[in-house]
């Protein structure tokens, strides 16, 4: 039974739930010199996006058999002319929500999500649960301190490729360098005398050297492009970059979904979200109780911990972003689109470089702004620290980087091509806020997390496994202490 299109129909349906944001609008607040409007224009709708409970009539949801609009399990079973596996662009799951907030929501809005809200996956449409994946919904803090610390990486290594390619002509030899960028390797390259380059040596990153932070196996590289495919997975709510204007692709009745300037407003939401902080900072700002000593102790102990057991090798405790300021769209080639999926040119539809949309990521995050009873501001808890240089400090408790987790957390299919044990590096921050852990929500606790790490990580399972009891407590108390916060 294929969905009612005819939606003047249904029931008590009478309008959208939501207000499509005009791309023009902010690209003439940035001309017009108006940065902060067109940042905050963008922020305030892109929240009201987030919170929508999307009806028939915006087109969420879509086909997924027997009239129903919404489901958690793939269904490639459903071949028919409007049907699942019919949609354009292919589905890998869902849609399963109305709302972005129905899965991103411990301990609060924008947070990560509990295993109910899982989303399974079928990339390949097998239509065989052998063949699913499933998917936990991380949490949405520091999540354009990412982007840039993608960006900045990914321009180091490129340099030091071009670098390579330049002195291998000039010198007719070959010429080889490490691939080193903020202090994290991703193995080595090498060029012949020809300029002719050799990514075999590789490690942990594409041969495009394109770092990507996004995804859980480190296969997206912008927040614009992760939205558009959770706006069309999860939601069914289709954004006209991915299926062309007026296409109706998942044959629901609706067309142009979610307009160009809803993906800007969605994107600049989610890359200005606050940063993820600890219980020590907020006990100390008088926002949660006092800790005690032995709390204190417990913590500082299990940094050193941490350490023995060679957790920072992966989990590195900080990188540091150059220029904190995000651009919607990026200033950086490699982190827009020079065309959208569906075919459009973005500057025709005013997501233009040179008038993008702006924030500084040490000043200008909207969120948990302590103040007084008087109203007056006492500290800027969201906004990212900065050194004594002004570059923002991102305590991510990651490298960003592929790492191989051994045979116990393969999946059965290889979705992002880099192999089906290979994940990207969960960044640990707000780790004591957003349990289940891994992949998959698999481990309810911390220690599960760490017992399920193999492959790469196996030395520093073993490592955690011969701490003394005391010893692993410190360890844990550490990682606990690791929160999001929202206010």
């Amino acid at each position: 039974m294929a969905i009612d299109t005819d939606l003047s129909l249904v029931g008590t349906l009478h309008q959208p739930k939501a207000e499509h944001v005009d791309q023009l609008v902010l690209k003439n607040l940035v001309q017009n010199g108006q940065h902060e409007a067109a940042f905050l224009e963008a922020f305030h709708l892109g929240d009201e996006l987030f919170e929508t409970q999307f009806n028939a009539l915006d087109g969420v949801g879509a086909n997924v058999g027997n009239g129903q609009r919404f489901s958690r399990v793939p269904r490639a079973d459903l071949n028919g002319f409007g049907e699942w596996a019919q949609h354009i662009p292919a589905r890998a799951t869902g849609p399963n929500a109305e709302s972005c907030n129905d899965c991103h929501v411990r301990p609060f809005s924008d947070g990560a999500g509990p295993t109910a809200g899982n989303a399974v996956r079928d990339p390949q449409h097998s239509g065989s649960p052998g063949f699913f994946i499933s998917r936990n919904a991380p949490h949405l803090f520091g999540l354009g301190a990412l982007q840039k610390l993608a960006e900045e990486m990914t321009e180091k290594l490129h340099t030091i490729r071009e670098d390579v390619v330049n002195t291998a002509i000039a010198q007719e030899k070959k010429i080889s360098a490490a691939l080193i960028a903020k202090g994290v390797s991703f193995g080595e390259i090498s060029a012949d005398k020809n300029g002719v380059l050799d990514t075999s040596k590789v490690e942990d990153v594409s041969e495009d050297l394109i770092v990507r932070p996004y995804q859980w196996k480190g296969s997206v590289a912008t927040v614009r492009d992760f939205n558009r495919g959770a706006s069309h997975n999860e939601l069914g709510m289709q954004p006209v970059e991915i299926t062309g204007d007026g296409v109706d692709g998942d044959f629901d009745g609706v067309v142009d979904e979610m307009t160009v300037g809803d993906q800007t407003a969605m994107a600049i939401y989610n890359a200005a979200q606050p940063r993820p902080t600890t219980r020590v900072e907020l006990a100390a700002l008088g926002l949660i109780a006092p800790l005690t000593q032995g709390e204190l102790d417990a913590i500082n102990n299990g940094e050193q911990r941490f350490q023995q057991a060679k957790c920072n090798t992966c989990h590195t405790s900080q990188l540091k972003v150059i220029n904190p300021v995000f651009s919607e769209p990026s200033q950086n080639p490699n982190y827009r689109d020079l065309v959208f999926p569906a075919g459009q040119d973005p500057v025709a539809r005013g997501v233009d470089p040179s008038l993008a949309v702006t924030f500084d990521l040490t000043q200008d995050l909207p969120d948990n702004i302590i103040t007084d009873t008087a109203g007056n501001v006492i500290f800027h808890l969201g906004n990212f620290e900065t050194d004594n240089n002004g570059r923002a400090i991102i305590r991510l408790f990651g490298d960003l980087k592929w790492h191989d987790m051994g045979p116990g957390l393969a999946e059965s299919i290889d979705e992002a091509g880099n192999g089906s044990s290979v994940f990207l590096t969960e960044n640990l921050w707000g780790v004591g806020s957003t349990a289940p852990y891994l992949h998959d929500g698999r481990a309810t606790t911390l220690t599960e997390a760490i017992l399920e790490h193999g492959g790469e990580a196996s030395n520093s399972r073993g490592k955690f496994l011969n701490l003394p009891t005391h010893a692993q407590k410190d360890l844990l108390a550490y990682l606990n202490n690791l929160v999001l916060f929202k206010q």
